[in-house]
């Protein structure tokens, strides 16, 4: 890899890495037993895709500490994909959704395996839940064995302990907080920032700068760039979930008004929102979580949140997030390799369609 951030030409390695570990896992599934074969495929399927953003910010928290490419490094990084895409096959799972990358979730590709079951929905979830189990396992196997010296990967075991508390902390609040009678940004936010935010851009690019000898400053540096640059992303995700074209976000568009769920964008709704348009608005998520036969309130609540300039609201959030991570980035004094790749990163990762 040439010294310049060349984004095709990393995610192709990382691809390459995850998927013939996938495919090892896999073989070693149905070398078990033969029926294990679907498993083994919802394990391939969940790495099959995917903007490899973590690997990118675990990557160059190396180069920032001053360190070289390496093959091993890009290994290691790649890990970062597996914790997401077990984060993604538990949250898919949580929130009952159908559609990932286009493709139904692993909890429906399930389906299938367990026809003949005598309760086959909760065995395809049971599955699924196990699938997402294994990738996490995955995860750390491929770090501990990604070429690294074992001196340079035992000062980030405590960050991978926080990184999987801090993920599963995100993901119950989003449940304890869901269906909220009185939506609030700051408990919006917060789960923000533990679900997605710190997995997403500040862990990955802290693992990568302790692995390369990071001192303090860089560390601190690296989390006052990565949280908010985090939050900015779920934030442009929440946009996307309601607002983007599902063509090219692979998700189902009504998924958060169904689920009642405690976006940001919701909280900012409800904010704005008088007492007429709140009672409108709780009309509509009640439907939201109504049989497949009502009709769908998301139109509704997207004319609502128009109307009230919430999006808006989101928008400048995003931006105010992005402008902070970057007056971050531009105070250390990072190699310029690094320093561009993390400029393009930021944008990259806030200002995106899918």
């Amino acid at each position: 890899m040439s010294e310049g951030w060349e984004p095709g030409a990393f995610k192709a390695r990382v691809d390459q890495v995850l998927h013939r570990f996938a495919a090892e896992e896999a073989d070693h599934l149905t070398a078990i037993d033969g029926s294990l074969g679907p498993v083994a495929d919802a394990v391939e399927t969940a790495v099959a895709d995917g903007k490899r953003l973590r690997a990118a910010f675990c990557y160059w928290g190396w180069r920032a500490a001053g360190q070289p490419d390496s093959d091993a490094m890009v290994r290691a990084a790649a890990s970062m994909e597996l914790v997401h895409a077990a984060a993604v096959v538990h949250d898919d799972l949580i929130d009952d959704s159908p559609l990932r990358h286009g493709r139904p979730t692993a909890h429906l590709a399930l389906h299938e395996a367990v026809r003949d079951h005598p309760e086959p929905a909760l065995a395809a979830r049971s599955l699924a839940m196990l699938a997402g189990d294994l990738l996490m396992s995955m995860a750390g196997q491929l770090f501990v064995t990604s070429g690294l010296p074992a001196a340079y990967l035992g000062p980030a075991r405590p960050l991978w302990a926080a990184l999987a508390r801090e993920l599963i902390a995100g993901e119950c609040l989003e449940i304890l907080h869901t269906g909220s009678a009185a939506p609030d940004t700051a408990v919006s936010l917060k789960v923000v920032r533990y679900k997605t935010a710190k997995y997403t851009v500040e862990q990955p690019l802290l693992i990568g700068a302790l692995l390369g000898g990071a001192g303090e400053r860089l560390r601190a540096g690296c989390s006052a760039y990565g949280l908010p640059l985090g939050e900015a992303f779920q934030l442009r995700d929440d946009l996307l979930g309601l607002f983007g074209d599902p063509a090219l976000t692979g998700k189902d568009g009504s998924d958060d008004v169904r689920g009642h769920r405690p976006t940001a964008l919701l909280a900012e709704t409800w904010r704005l929102a008088g007492e007429e348009d709140r009672d409108h608005l709780r009309t509509l998520l009640a439907a939201g979580t109504g049989t497949a036969e009502d009709t769908d309130p998301a139109d509704a609540v997207r004319d609502l949140m128009r109307r009230l300039k919430a999006p808006d609201r989101i928008e400048a959030m995003i931006t105010a997030r992005v402008e902070e991570a970057l007056r971050a980035l531009d105070e250390l004094d990072l190699p310029g390799p690094a320093a561009t790749a993390l400029t393009r990163l930021a944008h990259s990762a806030a200002v995106r369609r899918s």
